[in-house]
């Protein structure tokens, strides 16, 4: 089993950027891709991004493809979602999950408890 914990959600401003960190642990986390999704208040959670065990596929959604990067650092057991260029519609609980079905913009097996990014105008 896989443990997901998030770090770094806040309040930012229009234009800012913001790091999220999701700390895995598990016997075989270093075999799953791993991902981010988020949701706003009235809408369904959506695919944010995903990426391979070995960085190197990676996956954005249309929304945020350009400013948004997704890296891990298998080392220290964490992935990271940089974010720069935010808008207020990038508002929502951020999730980080684990799973085989990411790279494919499907769900994930495992799920973080999610973080709370605040864009303001």
């Amino acid at each position: 089993q896989v443990q997901l914990v998030e770090s770094g959600g806040g309040l930012v401003q229009a234009g800012g950027s913001l790091r999220l960190s999701c700390a895995a642990s598990g016997r075989t986390y270093n075999n799953y891709p791993m991902g981010w999704f988020r949701q706003a208040p009235g809408k369904e959670r959506e695919f944010v991004t995903a990426i391979s065990w070995s960085a190197s596929m990676k996956r954005y959604a249309d929304s945020v493809n350009g400013r948004f990067t997704i890296s891990r650092d298998n080392a220290k057991n964490t992935v990271y979602l940089q974010m720069n260029s935010l808008k207020p519609e990038d508002t929502a609980i951020y999730y980080c999950a684990a799973g085989h079905l990411l790279l494919g913009k499907g769900l994930g097996d495992y799920w973080g408890q999610g973080t709370q990014v605040t864009v303001s105008s």
